[in-house]
């Protein structure tokens, strides 16, 4: 392949090492002549120090400073002479010690610098670079006085120097060659063990296109394609799996085809059970709208009874209609929930003081317990220890808890008592609403939530109930994914809502 994944590691690595190996040619070449004269110059001023302390300390005539001068001679490649006042030799090291005092008494007395390339200059010493015009040799020399008053000159030759970098090129090109070499072969065995494991998944990957899902990696690599290798096998393995499903899926055609008649059904049940709560509200209205018409009572209380029973009846069409669509938009998704981490006990609060002339009508004792502890269900604002937070849509709670109350109140019977308990267990809030009065049947407790359900038809019509309320709580729990229900205890009936607290 043109562009294979072995060719191109191969160009890359290959370019990496020849750029890697011109640039180290270019820096030996380019400075190491210039880093070899610094370190030599570094070396003579070292060689200097010593030399200095020697003279302070009187040791630089002494056999023990003879023999380390000899072995700084012969480590550096250094020529080093010491003379007094007097030019009487007091130190040397190197076979040419004659020939470096002359060169030293020259350069005192001489004002000839037209081979000489001065470096640095200091109170102590010079130091210079030197060309001998009769052999063409170039030397680095410091020379200069001593604390001690006694004179010096340090000489190592320059063109030692100048081969040595010669020959660590030389060394280097032949390196390069070899380590470019041997690279190559290196470089082409590794980028066959990564293309190699690829080029069988591409393989793979082919047949699996083609559905077929029997071939499988059996590469046992422990890198990142051993584990491609390995999640390949998965994918073939599930892809399989979920063609086998799907052919399932395929079988049980026939019975969403069924489920789609039963939907079409629920949906004939629904308009005829709409149709069956308009039925009522629209005879009245044109009943008690022919009367007003036809002034079958012309007094004019009779005629203002007449107007409230047809705007009553209206209400409860076009409260039955809101909430008809409300349900729609919650059962349809139409309508998206809001989540947030709202105070629960300051919205069960709000309620009740807002249902507190509602209470007092209807001669109903509530009740609030939070915790396990009594609450009075009337302050406005719940305390610190009372309040528990939780997540949900609020304004949709709100809903929830608002149906509960209204059932709790129209129903309320017997001792005429709603008790409203907030429970907490571990990240759960329960909110229950009881009321005292009949039991729901217990053949009707699973059916409670169900659109137009009513257990008790004709107080349900008597208080404007539709039998929608209920389904919108079940709808709106539904969203959030939490639970709720309804039970009977001994004295009445008790519906509940759970929440995350987290």
């Amino acid at each position: 392949m043109k562009y294979s994944i072995k060719r191109q590691l191969i160009t890359v690595f290959i370019s990496i090492l020849i750029g890697a190996l011109l640039l180290l040619w270019f820096l030996n070449t380019g400075f190491l002549g210039t880093y070899y004269m610094q370190d030599r110059e570094r070396m003579l001023v070292e060689a200097y120090s010593r030399l200095n302390e020697a003279a302070n300390d009187g040791r630089i005539t002494t056999d023990d400073f003879n023999n380390e001068l000899w072995t700084l001679s012969n480590i550096y490649n250094i020529s080093i002479v010491v003379i007094d006042a007097d030019a009487n030799l007091q130190q040397s090291s190197g076979i040419d010690a004659n020939t470096i005092v002359s060169v030293l008494q020259e350069r005192l007395f001489s004002s000839d610098e037209s081979n000489i390339e001065k470096l640095e200059e200091t109170d102590a010493y010079i130091m210079e670079r030197t060309l001998v015009p009769h052999d063409e040799v170039s030397y680095l020399q410091m020379w200069g006085v001593l604390d001690n008053g006694n004179l010096f000159m340090i000489r190592t030759p320059v063109e030692g120097m100048k081969q040595n970098a010669n020959i660590a090129n030389r060394f280097l090109l032949i390196v390069a060659l070899f380590v470019l070499g041997v690279g190559a072969v290196f470089i082409l065995v590794v980028s066959g063990r990564i293309s190699g494991p690829i080029s069988s998944l591409t393989e793979i990957s082919k047949e699996m296109a083609a559905l077929n899902f029997d071939v499988h990696y059996e590469g046992n690599e422990k890198n990142e394609i051993g584990v491609l290798g390995q999640q390949m096998n998965v994918l073939s393995d599930t892809l399989e799996k979920t063609i086998s499903e799907l052919k399932t899926a395929n079988a049980e055609l026939t019975q969403d085809i069924k489920r789609k008649e039963e939907i079409d059904e629920m949906r004939k049940e629904f308009l005829s059970n709409v149709s069956h709560e308009l039925k009522t509200p629209l005879a009245l209205i044109m009943s008690y709208a022919e009367g007003l018409k036809e002034n079958i009572n012309q007094d004019e209380e009779s005629r203002d009874f007449y107007c409230d029973v047809i705007i009553d009846e209206a209400g409860k069409m076009d409260g039955m209609v809101k909430q008809l669509l409300a349900l729609n938009q919650l059962e349809f998704g139409q309508e998206q929930i809001s989540m947030e981490h709202f105070n629960l006990t300051e919205l069960i609060l709000g309620h009740l003081s807002s249902s507190k002339i509602l209470f007092e009508q209807d001669g109903i004792t509530p009740s609030l317990t939070i915790r396990g502890t009594a609450v009075d269900p009337f302050k406005t604002f719940p305390d610190k220890e009372d309040t528990v937070l939780a997540w949900g849509d609020s304004f949709k709670i709100e809903e929830v808890f608002t149906n509960y109350m209204s059932n709790a109140i129209h129903y309320a019977g017997g001792e005429k008592r709603i008790e409203i308990a907030v429970t907490v267990e571990e990240d759960k809030v329960r909110v229950t609403v009881f009321n005292t009065g009949t039991q729901i049947p217990e053949e009707s407790l699973g059916r409670v939530f169900e659109k137009f359900y009513k257990v008790d038809k004709a107080r349900t019509r008597e208080y404007g109930g539709s039998g929608v309320g209920l389904s919108i709580v079940k709808a709106i729990m539904d969203l959030h994914g939490q639970a709720f229900g309804v039970y009977n205890r001994d004295d009445g009936v008790a519906f509940f809502f759970e929440l995350a607290m987290k």
